[in-house]
């Protein structure tokens, strides 16, 4: 008997398991749109246009960085797909588009059965926190190419905005005030600081650490998909890699800035310590994580009360924690 493929390190009967095993998980996604079924080459999902006047399709493409590793350190692969869907729909609808079908790639050495399923579970959540469709996906078993049970995974997500309904930052103007939603803690960016700073040489992990830094990011979809049919939201602001600082000015039309009071809003005490064990400095600290805020929202003044009024009723943990003026492009930390 020659060599198989399996003898290749790839087991295409474990893989067909894996997918029927999460078929039920998936389809708990679906919606009337979605016509295809799990296991086709492609999906297919009927564009409903009868509510738009002039539909734009929004598209958005990411990752969850290194926290991964901490996932492999832990053994704990049952939120690292809400994380994927999180940064994924979060930057959907800061155009204002609403996220319609998410799809996902895997890539693991050798598939394990039980941690697949843990993703596959944790995306599923994801996708019904953000009210959009599991779509399909692609799971590559590369045998050689990673270590064993170590996986990498991207998510791809689609929405839908009308023309006039895009937000751009382009209405902002100088006295609009800035509106942060808590974060529920790192999120998905830093965290190949924060294993520097945690991880001690001999790879081990604070299990006393664990839960609150794999605590999954925040998926803001429908507190934030709401105000947008009441209220006149200028700009919106996921607050990922590169922090406050960075992320804020990306709306801003040019010769804006945006002064941020740090002391408006609470600041989650992992990022003391993380600054404090770490010695790292404050500039560091608001340009590598959200320091507690996931998502900024720019309003006129007039609405600052009643859109965190609004927001509230989502459960949300909303400030008021800036406002924008004319100076050069950039964020100012105040406090």
């Amino acid at each position: 008997m020659g060599l198989s493929y399996k003898d290749a390190g790839v087991d295409l009967e474990k893989g067909n398991q894996a997918v029927e095993e999460i078929k039920g998980v998936v389809k708990s996604t679906y919606n009337p749109n979605v016509i295809t079924e799990l296991g086709s080459f492609g999906g297919l999902y009927n564009l409903d246009l009868s509510e738009y006047e002039n539909p734009v399709l929004a598209a958005s493409t990411d990752g969850v960085g290194t926290k991964l590793k901490l996932a492999f350190l832990s053994n704990n692969h049952k939120t690292i797909g809400i994380d994927l869907v999180a940064m994924n729909v979060n930057d959907l609808i800061t155009m204002g588009a609403k996220p319609l079908f998410f799809l996902d790639y895997i890539a693991t050495g050798k598939l394990s059965i039980e941690q697949y399923k843990d993703i596959i579970s944790g995306i599923a959540v994801g996708c019904r926190e953000a009210s959009c469709a599991l779509l399909g996906g692609e799971t590559a078993e590369m045998p050689d190419f990673y270590k064993n049970n170590e996986y990498d995974i991207a998510g791809f997500c689609v929405g839908i905005v009308d023309k006039k309904r895009i937000i751009d930052g382009s209405k902002i103007k100088p006295g609009d005030k800035l509106i942060g939603l808590a974060s529920n803690g790192i999120h998905s960016n830093g965290y190949s600081l924060v294993r520097k700073i945690f991880i001690n040489q001999s790879n081990k992990l604070d299990k006393n650490l664990i839960n609150t830094l794999m605590e999954p990011t925040k998926i803001y979809v429908e507190s934030i998909l709401p105000i947008l049919d009441k209220y006149d939201i200028k700009g919106l602001a996921h607050i990922t890699g590169g922090g406050l600082i960075e992320n804020i000015p990306r709306i801003l039309p040019e010769g804006l800035t945006a002064e941020v009071e740090i002391n408006s809003f609470h600041t989650p005490n992992i990022f003391n310590k993380i600054r404090t064990k770490g010695k790292v400095d404050q500039s560091e600290m608001y340009k590598t994580f959200n320091m507690g805020i996931g998502m900024v929202l720019i309003v006129k003044k007039e609405e600052v009360k009643s859109v965190i009024n609004e927001l509230t009723k989502f459960d949300e943990k909303a400030y008021e924690i800036g406002v924008v003026t004319k100076n050069k492009s950039g964020t100012i930390l105040k406090g």
